[in-house]
């Protein structure tokens, strides 16, 4: 039959005329490739049921959800594929694991061995430099020496009794004896070969040991250093 107009009503008119006639309802396909009221493209491979106009985007969202979880998927994947370090597994810097615990222990091992190795090495200077400075003074002693023997040489003679002199050479035997010069002149005393040197011995009444009788030249220590030994005559017994 033909028909003019609208093919929405021509449709309507067919169906009440297919209802009428056969006393069914009638059963609409809607076959058309673009949806009237939104403009999109249809998609009947989609799975939606017949007649029924499935959501605008329902179709684009399932395929990217669907995408999105496989990528998430392959990343997590390949995440827990990768060995990571020690050392950038831990936060902070903390030490995971035995391997972690062994680095910390052998850090804490070079730690103390270099401590240990600085104590032992500012000893060591304050030792050397205590010992250097014992022997700048004792070489400076030792060059005095010959001048205290020439002061005692004139003091026997009685050229020091009076006068600047002897009080310069009393200042010069004080300020000796602030560096820790000691004479060693003493008489009657046992005789000792580590401050004693015997140039002549003579027997001596009521004498038990070897005594010291006379001292020739004079004898010098700094502490327990002896700068040189005293030269004396030493009285044996009989």
């Amino acid at each position: 039959m033909p028909h003019h107009g609208n093919e929405e009503e021509h449709n309507a008119s067919a169906s009440q005329q297919n209802t009428q006639g056969n006393g069914q309802e009638p059963v609409i396909r809607d076959n058309r490739k673009v949806d009237p009221v939104t403009g999109q493209a249809r998609h009947p491979e989609g799975g939606h049921a017949e007649g029924a106009n499935p959501a605008p985007g329902t179709g684009s969202q399932a395929g990217a959800a669907d995408s999105e979880g496989d990528a998430l998927a392959q990343a997590e994947e390949i995440l827990n594929g990768v060995d990571v370090p020690a050392e950038d597994s831990v936060a902070q810097g903390a030490p995971a694991g035995a391997a972690g615990n062994a680095e910390a222990a052998e850090l804490r091992n070079d730690l103390l061995r270099l401590q240990a190795e600085y104590v032992n090495y500012r000893k060591r200077v304050e030792r050397d430099r205590a010992v250097a400075g014992e022997m700048a003074v004792i070489g400076v002693l030792n060059s005095l020496l010959p001048v205290l023997d020439d002061v005692d040489a004139a003091r026997q003679h009685g050229d020091l009794t009076d006068g600047p002199f002897a009080a310069i050479a009393t200042k010069l035997e004080n300020a000796l004896k602030t560096y820790g010069l000691v004479r060693i002149d003493q008489t009657g005393v046992e005789f000792d070969p580590t401050i004693h040197e015997a140039l002549i011995q003579q027997p001596g009444e009521d004498i038990e040991v070897d005594t010291v009788s006379q001292v020739l030249r004079s004898g010098y220590k700094s502490g327990d250093r002896v700068l040189r030994a005293a030269q004396v005559i030493v009285a044996v017994p009989a």
